[in-house]
């Protein structure tokens, strides 16, 4: 008997490892992780590049929006850059879907061999029917030329969303809610829930009840904001109406305050900052003062949270 208790103490300690590294490696698979591919608006920035973030799950690959220069935002930050795992469009303005080829067409390129899956709002297959088109003779190169690149992988699945569950596979789900953005027509913010962390991306929006109650008690609120201290008409397109057009496409910073003091995220990522001359800390103040206590950072291209 006494010889069978280092073989049980032997097993034992096997049991305990085998138990420890299943658990870091279910860990790993469902870590939670933000990052901010690119934080800026329609002015072009060498600093901020368009609208994109990353939610990456374990090795899956998650992206909302795609401003210019995704592509080369997630080589970057060595994420894959031959198709991530699906792209999910708040609305198509310009500076949210500039990128949209380019995921499209560089992936392929880089070795995609399927269609990438795209969630987004109506309108969206037509626009990728006529990307499509604008680049037929790419594609006809690519695919009968010297490239001998995989037919049809260039394509993408897409899904035109409605408010509700969009995507859910292997402890994943992705919500889309509306929100008001002026006089667009279907517009979406979307809630990431996954087995560690629950992540909410506002996309472009002016305060929505809809938003405040899918942030409440989320792990990261990544939201846009301008600083309404500095939100005046000279010198800005539209002249007089640009307070008006702020006002009912986005959110201020005092507005962001009173949402966040309500819904308390543990994290508020301020991103798509609408820059007027005003500074980070002068906004960060602007949503303390109008209630919200918790951690508030701004933003900038390639961070992770």
């Amino acid at each position: 008997m006494e010889r069978l208790k280092p073989i049980r103490f032997i097993l034992l300690f096997c049991i305990v490892c085998f138990a420890t590294i299943s658990s870091f490696c279910q860990l790993t698979q469902d870590s939670t992780i933000v990052v901010l591919l690119g934080t800026g608006m329609p002015r072009p920035s060498p600093q901020a590049q368009g609208p994109a973030t990353a939610v990456v799950v374990g090795a899956r690959v998650f992206v909302f929006d795609a401003g210019p220069g995704v592509e080369r935002q997630l080589a970057a930050a060595e994420l894959p850059i031959n198709g991530v795992t699906a792209l999910f469009i708040t609305h198509l303005h310009s500076d949210h879907t500039l990128g949209y080829p380019d995921l499209l067409f560089t992936s392929w390129v880089m070795g995609r061999k399927e269609p990438l899956s795209v969630f987004g709002p109506p309108g969206l297959s037509s626009m990728t029917m006529h990307l499509y088109a604008a680049y037929a003779e790419d594609i006809k190169v690519r695919v009968e030329g010297l490239e001998h690149q995989t037919p049809d992988a260039y394509r993408a699945d897409v899904h035109e969303i409605k408010p509700g569950v969009v995507y859910e596979v292997d402890g994943v789900k992705v919500t889309a809610f509306a929100v008001p953005h002026g006089n667009w027509k279907h517009a979406f913010g979307y809630r990431n829930d996954t087995r560690t962390r629950s992540i909410v991306i506002s996309g472009d929006t002016k305060p929505s009840a809809e938003l405040e109650k899918a942030a409440m008690r989320a792990d990261v609120l990544v939201h846009e904001v301008y600083p309404e201290a500095r939100l005046a008409p000279e010198n800005r397109p539209g002249g007089e109406d640009w307070p008006k057009y702020m006002r009912e496409f986005h959110t201020s910073d005092k507005e962001l305050g009173r949402i966040a003091s309500r819904a308390q995220p543990k994290l508020l990522v301020l991103h798509h900052v609408v820059r007027m001359g005003g500074m980070d800390e002068e906004m960060i103040s602007a949503i303390k003062a109008a209630g919200f206590q918790g951690r508030v950072v701004v933003g900038k291209d390639l961070e992770r949270y």
